[in-house]
């Protein structure tokens, strides 16, 4: 399988999708962790999530989902870029007993929000928040979208450990183009036939040609997905500095140095005395004067 997300739309009406296949980015994202089999399923469902939006957007920036609920799962991250990159969190809840393999999403979530955060490259950061009042994740974001966005929105998502799967329709404003009135219940009526298997182990073609075989489906190039981290010294110095000076000096006089990782690839980033020093030396710096 390929890491791709797939764009196509049907001829003569205002019905866009996507489909997206994972496999190598998600199995990056486990490798990296140790989570129970509920939560990977629910991790790769949140990175075929992330995917889907982010092209759907067409967000020139980065976009990120968190779930936060009061059940087992506390956290539940996921993000991407333009670029194709994506990457992805989990945080079990403090005290959380063991898992069931076969626990669902509002068992592992319980009750509380999902963020969607849009934050482009230039402009203002956008931030959406609906309430985990679905039985699905898939369901929640389509709540989303008739909430921020007011478009009819509908996703399918899939898991199993080792590959991960969504597709999306999405119904256009623009009725000018729309020369099937129908168009809208129907290709949502047969994309809701569509088993986990299928978008989990078929070619987007096929599962396309399968689920619309008597649609006219306008396929476009795919696009390449990977794992990417965004991570960087240059970053984690920044977040360090916004801790405060006395909390950093305190661990300075405990350790002798601050050592501390990025929590969703794992990379490690060492700090000397003399480089935290350094850092809060030029956060005192004064801001130039402008003449």
């Amino acid at each position: 399988m390929t890491d791709q997300i797939q764009r196509f739309l049907f001829d003569n009406t205002n019905v866009r999708g996507e489909l997206v296949t994972l496999e190598q980015a998600y199995a990056e994202v486990l490798d990296r962790h140790d989570y129970p089999a509920a939560v990977n399923r629910l991790l790769g469902e949140l990175l075929a999530a992330v995917a889907l939006l982010t092209d759907t957007v067409k967000l020139d920036g980065t976009l990120s989902i968190e779930v936060r609920g009061n059940g087992a799962l506390a956290l539940l991250m996921a993000e991407s870029n333009p670029g194709g990159e994506l990457r992805a969190i989990a945080r079990m809840a403090e005290g959380a007993t063991a898992v069931d393999e076969q626990a669902g999403f509002r068992e592992l979530v319980g009750e509380g929000q999902i963020m969607i955060t849009l934050d482009p490259r230039e402009g203002h950061r956008y931030q959406g928040i609906v309430a985990l009042d679905r039985d699905s994740l898939a369901d929640c974001l389509a709540d989303y979208f008739a909430q921020s966005e007011q478009l009819p929105t509908r996703l399918w998502l899939a898991a199993d450990g080792r590959c991960a799967g969504g597709l999306l329709l999405q119904r256009m404003p623009d009725e000018s183009q729309n020369q099937d009135v129908d168009a809208w219940e129907r290709t949502v009526h047969l994309a809701a036939t569509v088993k986990d298997a299928e978008l989990l182990h078929l070619d987007p073609h096929e599962l396309l040609q399968r689920l619309y075989h008597e649609e006219t489906v306008r396929v476009f190039d795919p696009k390449a997905l990977r794992f990417g981290c965004t991570c960087s010294r240059e970053r984690i110095a920044d977040a360090l500095v916004g801790l405060g000076a006395q909390e950093l000096r305190e661990v300075l006089a405990e350790q002798g140095g601050i050592e501390t990782q990025c929590h969703f690839c794992h990379t490690r980033y060492a700090f000397s005395i003399a480089e935290v020093e350094a850092l809060l030396t030029e956060g005192d710096e004064p801001p130039p004067v402008v003449h």
